[in-house]
């Protein structure tokens, strides 16, 4: 069993910065890849990062165009601990922030924004920005 705990999450305005935070507890990082993926009221959630532990591969998906240059992932092995940085956020970046460690790390490079791959999600953290 996995428990995620996600933090971080606020009211920032436009061009702001947040850290979101996730710890995972039950399971090390250091054996795993986590995610960050987003969703917003009426819609499916997405994929928004991701990172391999070994080796820190990261993983941005088809919203890397959207997030690129302001969203970092990065993790911390020792910590058991993932972070998204975000900054310049956009009132488009409102959205629940949720973590996931998903159930196959192998093959996590192949299936990393799918979401039926994935077994254990955080209970998400709300990002709110204002224009």
């Amino acid at each position: 069993q996995v428990q995620l705990v996600e933090s971080g999450g606020g009211l920032v305005q436009a061009g702001g910065s947040l850290r979101l935070s996730c710890v995972a507890s039950g399971r090390t990082f250091s054996t795993y890849a986590m995610s960050w993926f987003r969703q917003t009221p009426g819609q499916e959630r997405e994929f928004v990062a991701g990172i391999r532990s070994t080796g820190h591969n990261t993983y941005y998906g088809y919203l890397a165009d959207n997030v690129r240059g302001r969203f970092t992932i990065s993790g911390d092995n020792a910590k058991n601990t993932v972070y998204l940085r975000m900054s310049s956020l956009k009132p488009e970046d409102a959205a629940v922030y949720y973590c996931a460690v998903p159930k196959d790390p192998v093959n996590y490079s192949s299936n990393y924004d799918d979401l039926p791959a994935y077994e254990y999600w955080g209970q998400g953290t709300q990002v709110t920005v204002s224009s």
